[in-house]
């Protein structure tokens, strides 16, 4: 028994391991991506909530730039989620009754995903998902499998720290409660246990709750935003088309058989709850024409369970050894898509060569890239910085005391709040989410440097004088929408800045 221990700990290392070695390996090529930008910028005003997510991620953010610029630090930090998820996912594995192979293929499979690889590429609030649905699942399994009540103060204690993260674990946890009640494991949540694990979640959770009622639901509010047109819809034959691919269409078999196994094999009669709660879960993201990454974490668990459906129906190494390395070869084609593996020319050329590993467009406003938005949006921000301080500095020294850099979404407003101290910059303003409710900094709007605007005619209708006085984003590969955009600079706004603030208000 120990040599198995051993032997299982190697595995989780080897594959845990990887996971993270891919990520640290190419963490500083391009660089800061558009969200973690915006997320330093929150974090350096230290809150209990934000507009569009909670604080967890915008405190860790900023917390890596302490001591000045470092990306390599900051994606240290989802690099290491990933290798949680994968070791997560080996633990479920062997408590799911799976030998070496089952914990393997479970490692592997999680730490090769192509989604997963991209999710994690960057610091943003679904890093820690698929790590935290993973490790619900396992506290569930644990409970249910080993007999454990004590396992659900765990599992409370995740789904409190992960809505710290990212409000979207409550569209898992729920389905999976309603899927235990269904199934014999209905008697663990008359527990003791379960009662803490439910209080330990809300009691963590509730900073973040409390700060968005006191601040009337933005979230709420910008959901609504995004499915009022700005999402991209597809049927649902598209839709579970594109999951098989984005997981690795090769081990497609693994997690369906998860799912499979959990819902009708004798042996995992326990774990029945988990395939309903897969099932729910997928079906109401359908419902609700959710992103493709919304549903990521429920694959974790599935591959860990179906590797032991495989282990048992795949039997001599050799086809295992075949099989595996088709999986990571495969997923390694999509790799490319998820970290900047490339340079953006080569990157574009790729694409056009083998177009079927090309993204499906998530929001409308990706139409016309290049390159996958993950990866355009690491270009281009200390060159944005430098443009407007090219207008800025072209003021007289007396506007340069009252001109307000207005930028139009917050990832223009990260970079520059980021990058343009050094240019001689003041902080930045703007309407988009949290920069709308940090307001207008006292300015007055006698000078405005308005960046990026596709209404030009509105602010030469309400200025004095309304002029393009440069341009930024000269890079082809950025997003469409940061490519020649106009620097304006307004002088006079016929009424104060502050005046019209609540109708510049954009939450999306």
């Amino acid at each position: 028994m120990q040599g198995d221990g051993r032997a299982f700990g190697a595995i989780v290392g080897l594959t845990a391991g990887f996971a993270l070695l891919l990520h640290l390996a190419v963490a500083g090529r391009y660089g800061f991506f558009r969200d973690e930008l915006y997320f330093i910028a929150c974090g350096r005003h230290p809150d209990f909530g934000y507009v569009d997510q909670p604080p967890l991620v915008p405190l860790l953010a900023a917390a890596t730039q302490v001591f000045g610029h470092h990306l390599a630090l900051l994606r240290a930090v989802p690099a290491l989620a990933a290798a949680g998820c994968v070791a997560v996912a080996c633990a479920i594995a062997r408590t799911a009754g799976g030998g070496r192979f089952a914990v393997a293929l479970a490692g592997i499979a999680v730490a090769t995903a192509p989604m997963y690889v991209g999710i994690d590429g960057t610091l943003n609030t679904s890093a820690f998902e698929p790590l935290a649905w993973t490790a619900l699942s396992y506290f569930a399994i644990r409970a249910a499998v080993r007999s454990e009540p004590r396992a659900l103060v765990w599992a409370g204690a995740v789904v409190g720290v992960a809505l710290e993260a990212k409000y979207q674990i409550v569209f898992y946890a729920v389905p999976l409660v309603a899927a235990m009640l269904v199934t014999r494991a209905r008697s663990l949540l008359r527990t003791r246990e379960a009662a803490a694990g439910f209080c330990l979640a809300v009691v963590l959770a509730a900073p973040s709750i409390v700060w968005q009622w006191q601040h009337a639901f933005p979230f709420v509010e910008l959901l609504r935003a995004g499915a009022s047109g700005k999402n991209a819809v597809y049927a649902p034959v598209s839709f579970v088309v594109n999951q098989a691919m984005v997981m690795n269409v090769i081990f497609a078999p693994v997690w369906i058989a998860g799912v499979v196994a959990a819902l009708a094999a004798p042996r995992l009669a326990r774990l029945r709850f988990l395939g309903i709660a897969f099932v729910l879960t997928f079906a109401e993201m359908l419902l609700l024409h959710a992103k493709d990454y919304y549903v990521a974490g429920l694959y974790a668990g599935a591959f860990a369970v179906g590797a032991t459906t495989i282990e048992r129906a795949l039997r001599p190494t050799a086809l295992r050894a075949a099989y595996v390395a088709l999986g990571v070869a495969f997923a390694a084609l999509s790799w490319p898509n998820a970290l900047p593996l490339l340079d953006p020319p080569q990157m574009a050329r790729y694409l056009d060569t083998l177009a079927f590993l090309r993204p499906q467009e998530q929001e409308k406003g990706f139409r016309g890239e290049l390159i996958p938005q993950n990866l355009a949006d690491q270009l281009g921000w200390q060159e944005l910085a430098r443009d407007v301080a090219r207008v800025y500095d072209g003021l007289a020294p007396t506007e340069r005391a009252h001109a307000a850099i207005f930028a139009r979404n917050y990832g223009e407003a990260g970079a520059l709040d980021f990058y343009g101290p050094a240019y001689g910059l003041p902080p930045a303003i703007s309407s988009h989410n949290q920069y709308w409710l940090w307001g207008t900094h006292g300015y007055d709007g006698s000078v405005v440097i308005r960046v990026n605007s596709d209404d030009i005619g509105w602010w030469t209708k309400h200025c004095h004088d309304a002029h393009v006085a440069g341009t930024f984003g000269a890079n082809p590969y950025l997003e469409p929408y940061e490519r020649n955009a106009p620097i304006i600079v307004c002088h006079g706004l016929y009424r104060p800045l502050g005046d019209d603030w609540a109708e510049f208000k954009s939450y999306g």
